[in-house]
């Protein structure tokens, strides 16, 4: 963690000196923002907030974001913080995250002011689970005889299906617990699915069990059937 916590302050640096006094706020969100961060398979996720973003600013950006880039990073979130007030709606999941798991690294907490409109919560829910499953079988197409290859996918993708279980219980209305195995957990309870399949993979992340000792096909095909069950539950919610 100490080689993040110094990368972290190198970005907060570099965005300082990019934009000077249009820096609203530099936050880190997501599981990089908590206990959950593995520097193996978790991104450094990081909102930077600026009183407007235009052409000069992207052309500011540009050298921190390529930086960043490099170095394995997915590229900030660049939003002015008039945007921050009104485009909760349209994001829900990732302003729900933010609420929830944050780190300021630099300026003001915008969000702890703001609220989210869940007006649309439950359709980005679906939209994403089913986005990334399609997503998902696309890649394991093309590695679908290479067991290691195609554990490596499947535990990549566990993290993100993970966390939209979460949000399939939040708009349920039942608990959504932060840590990964009691979501599973609560997933099972609420939407009855198998756990098995995502117990296995966080075993393969956590390097418990080994990618050769597994039937990836087999594991593949009992994680889509439960991504789908979950995926039919959210869909028959209460549409707002």
């Amino acid at each position: 963690m100490k080689g993040t916590a110094q990368l972290l302050e190198q970005l907060t640096s570099r965005a300082t000196n990019a934009f000077g006094n249009r820096l609203v706020a530099v936050i880190l969100y997501g599981s990089g923002a908590s206990d959950d961060y593995d520097g193996d398979y978790s991104d450094l996720n990081i909102l930077c907030v600026l009183t407007k973003v235009t052409t000069t600013e992207l052309r500011d950006s540009e050298r921190v974001f390529h930086w960043w880039r490099e170095l394995g990073n997915p590229s900030p979130l660049l939003l002015s913080d008039e945007e921050v007030r009104t485009s909760t709606d349209c994001f829900p999941i990732e302003f729900h995250d933010m609420k929830e798991r944050r780190r300021l690294l630099a300026g003001t907490d915008i969000i702890v002011e703001i609220e989210v409109d869940d007006s649309f919560y439950r359709a980005q829910v679906e939209h994403e689970l089913r986005a990334k499953l399609l997503r998902l079988r696309q890649k394991a197409a093309g590695v679908i005889h290479d067991r290691e290859l195609l554990c490596r996918l499947l535990v990549e993708s566990v993290s993100t299906f993970i966390m939209l279980l979460r949000h399939a219980l939040k708009i349920a209305g039942h608990p959504a617990p932060i840590e990964r195995l009691y979501i599973v957990d609560e997933a099972e309870r609420k939407f009855s699915i198998n756990p098995h399949p995502f117990l296995t993979l966080l075993a393969l992340r956590n390097k418990k069990i080994r990618a050769k000792d597994t039937d990836a096909a087999v594991l593949l095909e009992q994680y889509i059937a439960q991504i789908s069950k979950v995926i039919g539950a959210v869909d028959i919610l209460e549409k707002r």
